[in-house]
């Protein structure tokens, strides 16, 4: 088993291989832009821009970190001071640590915040995490330290800016040349427009309630099992790891509570 995270999905302001890009509660560009950007109503018009296909995420996103000229390491420093941890992520990363179960974060933010959280927030054990990510450049004449003198660096030369997609399919590729019976389970956990390209790309997705990209997965008929905080997603990944589930029956127990929150969505109208 594998599990591949959103840094968004991990934290508590605003994350299976195990890819996160869900690190649970808001991810820290949101926060950036909310707080020492252009604020919230913009961020969420962007979304939405996204979602509907008016503006590609990277436009979005460098419009995003273009607002906020905070010099970079008061950003990392007031992300550490206000971003809270879901309080089942260290469980979860404990669990996964004793399990062998690889956890590799995949995000849209950039590395050097990522790494400065996850190791205030988990702790030394946390610099073993795998990120991949964006970075942070100095801007022409400028320096980081300095007011507006930093920009993001794009992981890729996508749309995206960080195709998700193709960072996960080396590792679905070596799993494949695996034998049948040594193939581990390749697990997606997000929430957000940063994760519409990955949604396709493993054995399960696990999409935050209420968030884009269930919005994107109900549109799109991309299969997904709900979850709310990380002990969800823990418990599930127990009933997977000892068999006590079979990943196809987590996926249909998924699919059942996705029709049914849409029907409760439909009778709240």
């Amino acid at each position: 088993m594998a599990l591949l995270l959103s840094w968004t999905a991990m934290t508590t302001w605003h994350v299976s291989l195990s890819l996160l890009d869900h690190i649970p509660g808001h991810c820290s560009p949101n926060i950036q832009t909310d707080n020492i950007g252009y604020g919230g109503d913009l961020r969420r018009q962007g979304n939405k821009d996204v979602l509907d296909g008016n503006l590609t995420f990277r436009e979005s996103f460098k419009e995003m970190m273009d607002s906020v000229t905070t010099p970079y390491p008061e950003c990392i420093q007031y992300l550490c001071d206000n971003i809270k941890l879901d309080p089942y992520f260290k469980e979860f990363y404990t669990w996964s640590r004793e399990n062998n179960v690889p956890v590799i974060v995949l995000s849209s933010g950039m590395v050097p915040i990522i790494r400065a959280l996850l190791v205030h927030l988990v702790g030394p054990e946390a610099e073993d995490i795998e990120i991949v990510a964006n970075d942070v450049a100095d801007r022409p004449g400028k320096k980081q330290d300095q007011t507006g003198g930093w920009e993001i660096k794009f992981h890729d030369d996508s749309d995206f800016g960080h195709d998700k997609s193709l960072a996960i399919r080396p590792y679905a590729d070596h799993i494949a040349k695996l034998p049948e019976n040594d193939r581990p389970t390749l697990l997606y956990a997000g929430d957000g427009v940063s994760d519409l390209s990955a949604a396709r790309e493993t054995d399960l997705l696990f999409a935050k309630k209420g968030k884009d990209l269930v919005t994107y997965c109900e549109r799109e008929g991309v299969p997904f099992t709900l979850f709310e905080d990380w002990k969800s997603i823990l418990e599930t990944l127990k009933d997977i790891h000892s068999g006590k589930k079979s990943l196809e029956k987590v996926a249909g127990e998924g699919a059942e509570e996705a029709k049914q929150e849409g029907k409760e969505k439909e009778t709240t109208k």
